[in-house]
């Protein structure tokens, strides 16, 4: 009854390799039992088997490693052991996640009009000034729908295991953007296909999603955050011009958006932490998804400014 089963290890040749000792010590010596968490072994873990590991289990997933990761990895989530208490009296002043950086350099590319916070020059003329045409408006939801259906098969995919943190969120468009088209359909407008600016970008983020996570992460963010704030304040502005205001699916989400948006942020949180662990099946042995250094973290919010170009280029659609 007080036999703990070991964590087990892989089949690996013998070696003198000091890495593959280390590997050997900590699968055969650090049980996991039922009333200890995975996350309560995370130190003596990272301790024993950090370094390289022949199988690459611990290579960071950097920009550009993309081919480090087994084809077949199982993501987890587990929670960090350090309680909020604990890391308030460590850094002093509550630490609200990386999702705080990544907002506050978004707010800054704002003009004041849209955001207090903005420092942004108006290039165009506000809202509630527009003239959108029903045309310009059913090329911005084309191009939109190419960009969320290729951020939602990119989560699926997952090239990073962070990228599967994204599945199901709650905040997904494609399908939301796919009754709206239909509902124009319906009405008599013809459908366009997707333009060279939504197929720009589409483009891009597969290009990224495979080499560079950070930036892709910064995309993600300010694509789905976007749409919930500025995005619903212009969804209405052209709905009572061009639509009777009738309120379209884009503009709807299934259950409470506060929650869905927070959940988002306390993944995206995670995955710029250490509070994440993976397992790889083919080797049976759970591995720790590092966190981001400040190097990946600055490179991840400088490609804010990158996100608003090409967000805005399709924005700008409304009006063509």
């Amino acid at each position: 009854p007080n036999h703990r089963p070991c964590l087990a290890r892989p089949s690996v040749p013998s070696s003198s390799s000091p890495s593959r000792n280390r590997l050997r010590m900590a699968s055969s010596t650090l049980p996991i039992s039922q009333s200890l968490p995975f996350s309560a072994h995370r130190r003596a873990i990272i301790s024993a088997f950090l370094g390289k590991h022949p199988h690459g289990l611990l290579c960071r997933p950097r920009r550009g490693a993309g081919g480090w990761m087994p084809l077949r990895t199982m993501v987890v989530s587990a929670t960090t052991t350090e309680t909020p208490k604990k890391r308030q009296a460590a850094g002093g002043a509550r630490d609200r996640g990386f999702v705080d950086e990544m907002r506050a350099v978004a707010m800054k590319l704002h003009t004041r009009d849209q955001a207090k916070e903005g420092e942004k020059t108006p290039e165009s003329p506000p809202v509630s000034k527009w003239e959108p045409s029903v045309e310009g408006y059913l090329r911005f939801l084309v191009d939109s729908k190419l960009v969320y259906d290729t951020l939602e098969t990119i989560v699926q995919k997952a090239a990073y295991p962070s990228y599967a943190e994204f599945r199901n969120t709650g905040l997904e468009r494609s399908e939301k953007l796919a009754k709206d088209l239909e509902w124009f359909k319906d009405q008599g407008h013809t459908i366009p296909e997707p333009s060279s600016v939504g197929a720009s970008y589409a483009k891009y983020l597969e290009e990224l999603s495979e080499k560079d996570p950070q930036a892709f992460i910064c995309h993600f963010y300010n694509v789905y955050f976007a749409h919930t704030a500025g995005g619903r304040m212009i969804g209405r502005k052209v709905a009572e011009k061009i639509l009777d205001n009738k309120e379209l699916e884009f503009y709807k989400w299934d259950g409470d958006l506060s929650q869905l948006l927070q959940n988002v942020r306390d993944k995206l949180n995670r995955v710029a932490s250490s509070a994440m662990h993976g397992f790889s099946p083919e080797l049976f042995v759970p591995h720790l998804l590092q966190s981001w250094s400040r190097e990946e973290k600055d490179h991840c919010l400088e490609e804010t400014e990158k996100s608003f170009k090409y967000s805005g280029s399709i924005l700008r659609l409304i009006l063509s």
